[in-house]
């Protein structure tokens, strides 16, 4: 069977997502679709609005064959090592190519802007040090950086979200696995973090602003939201009276904040450069997420660098922990969250040939991934009534999805 993989968040699967699954089968030709989904908590260090379970099942119905996880330790990084563990996870199931989408819509530019950041290595890694001088954070610096090689061109925008995504992407098949096929379609939906929720083509930051503003599906949510997304919403709503957002973790996170010492912020996973003392400080005087992220954010410390840091403390992820995998050259274990037949059926077909551990009964295996995926877990649903929050808390050791 041909297999093609995506990297995905679906933080909630809209149309714009069900356009690049169908997109990226066609243009593959893949008899199974994979996609590598990040679980509780996100890329930019957001906990999902509904649990990876319902998002696994709305992917499920939507045209995705077979759904792993993203570990923790990847899922909740800068996008390097976001790629990095999303590649090797599909790579160890051995897929034919990887499809993303893209502001740009073509993959020559992409191997091009590879092959000069090659070239241009000891260039690049000197004005990205100039640029952190000067106070600048590591995203802008990584613009400048690539604006001073020649990488971010006006025909090609090395500002623009999916491009610096699908660009991580290349950078790790072609360090990993070459055997992969990168391909990419053009970016249908609106703008990546547009806010405005207008027509079926909508991103999925306007549409969880729509969604809890409303503190309910209004049509406008509904238009660019596949009939599969709205039942699972509606479903996890019925179940846990909530959908997630970082103002309910306000109370958590202040209390971690209070009680830990700076020593042990300072163990925490991106809490560098004295950020602990910041930390404290800005608590002592917040009454709400919001007010304390715009205490501590500055030029250097972007909201999405202290949103992470933020998770991390909610998970107690250190930076023993992140060492231990993040430079790695391959993941200790697959995990599936979740396959029709399809998937099943191709699962039979590459789990004799896999490196790795593939995991389906993760109360049966032992590993600290899975002890902090735990974790993860007890954190995400914290926020939930007493009498619903211990049944979705050991849903973490059950088995995977199955439609």
């Amino acid at each position: 069977m041909n297999a093609c993989g995506i990297v995905v968040e679906y933080n909630p699967f809209h149309n714009g997502h069900k356009y690049h699954v169908s997109k990226s089968r066609e243009q593959s030709g893949a008899d199974c679709m994979i996609a590598v989904m990040s679980g509780h908590f996100l890329q930019r260090g957001e906990p999902a609005i509904i649990d990876k379970w319902h998002r696994t099942k709305a992917a499920l119905q939507s045209g995705v064959d077979l759904v792993l996880e993203l570990p923790y330790v990847y899922a909740v990084q800068h996008s390097d090592y976001f790629s990095k563990g999303a590649v090797l996870s599909l790579s160890a199931l051995g897929i034919d190519s990887l499809c993303f989408g893209s502001e740009n819509g073509k993959i020559p530019p992409f191997m091009k802007a590879y092959d000069d950041l090659k070239e241009n290595k000891t260039s690049y890694e000197v004005k990205i040090r100039q640029a952190l001088d000067l106070g600048h954070s590591y995203p802008d610096a990584a613009r400048i950086a690539n604006e001073a090689i020649g990488i971010s061109t006006a025909s090609f925008d090395f500002s623009a979200p999916n491009n610096i995504l699908g660009f991580s992407y290349i950078k790790q098949i072609l360090t990993y696995d070459e055997s992969i096929k990168p391909l990419t379609i053009k970016r249908q939906e609106s703008e990546f973090h547009d806010e405005h929720l207008s027509g079926r083509m909508a991103s999925a930051t306007s549409i969880r602003k729509e969604i809890l503003k409303e503190d309910g599906l209004s049509e406008h949510a509904r238009q660019a939201l596949p009939q599969e997304t709205i039942d699972q919403l509606t479903h996890y709503r019925e179940r846990a009276d909530l959908w997630h957002n970082w103002n309910l973790y306000f109370p958590l996170l202040h209390y971690k904040l209070s009680v830990s010492s700076l020593k042990e912020l300072h163990a925490i996973h991106g809490v560098d450069e004295g950020l602990e003392y910041r930390l404290k400080q800005a608590i002592k005087t917040s009454v709400s997420f919001f007010d304390f992220m715009e205490k501590v954010k500055t030029k250097r410390y972007t909201w999405t660098r202290i949103q992470r840091v933020c998770t991390h403390i909610l998970t107690n992820f250190t930076k023993v922990e992140a060492d231990l995998y993040l430079d790695q050259n391959t993941v200790p274990y697959v995990r599936v969250l979740g396959m029709n037949q399809t998937g099943q059926d191709y699962l039979g077909q590459r789990k004799k040939k896999m490196d790795v551990p593939l995991i389906t009964q993760p109360q049966k295996a032992n590993h600290l991934m899975l002890d902090i995926e735990e974790r993860a877990s007890a954190a995400y649903y914290n926020p939930l009534p007493n009498d619903r929050r211990n049944n979705h808390y050991h849903r973490e050791f059950g088995a995977p999805v199955r439609i």
